[in-house]
């Protein structure tokens, strides 16, 4: 898979990502939007949000993953514009591995705890899932790429008796 393509699957998971944690956020306020994802009592964005088990440190769970979306776009359009460093992807890597924590903890208070499945933080799990496979991958490409860079000799330059042309003398 080209770089690019990488790179575009992280921007379209992360965005569609942040706008899923914004619609998150915006259920808090608006009982019509829970409602639209409440389909029984399992699968229910209403009895997730009521459980009072919806954050961590007191930080509202919708803002780890509107905050976590923003820096993994951050960091990807400067690993973007800093192509030949390293350190770039591999931070974008970290994030997206600690967003899966923060998704796999997240799970498993809405299963286990709460007893209940919000469809719409199952739908940011999936997103936060993409971009860290995407990171991966992105992370496998560029370290490809700097291992070729390194394997190539660099040009030599030939000297003007083998180029056919005759030094100037002043």
């Amino acid at each position: 898979m080209r770089t690019r393509t990488i790179r575009s699957v992280i921007y379209l998971a992360g965005g569609l990502g942040l706008i899923v944690s914004i619609f998150t956020y915006l259920e808090q306020f608006e009982a019509s939007l829970l409602n639209l994802c409440t389909v029984n009592a399992f699968i229910s964005c209403s009895a997730v949000a009521r459980s009072g088990k919806t954050t961590v440190l007191g930080v509202p769970d919708s803002f780890v993953g509107i905050g976590g979306f923003i820096l993994i776009l951050v960091v990807a359009a400067v690993a973007e514009s800093r192509r030949r460093d390293l350190r770039w992807p591999y931070l974008l890597l970290f994030l997206t591995t600690v967003g899966i924590g923060f998704s796999v903890y997240f799970g498993y208070v809405e299963l286990f705890e709460i007893n209940a499945l919000c469809p719409v933080c199952l739908t940011a799990y999936i997103f936060g899932v993409i971009t860290w496979v995407g990171s991966i991958a992105l992370v496998r490409k560029v370290r490809a790429k700097a291992r070729a860079r390194e394997e190539k000799p660099p040009p030599e330059t030939a000297s003007p008796e083998e180029s056919g042309s005759t030094p100037v003398s002043q």
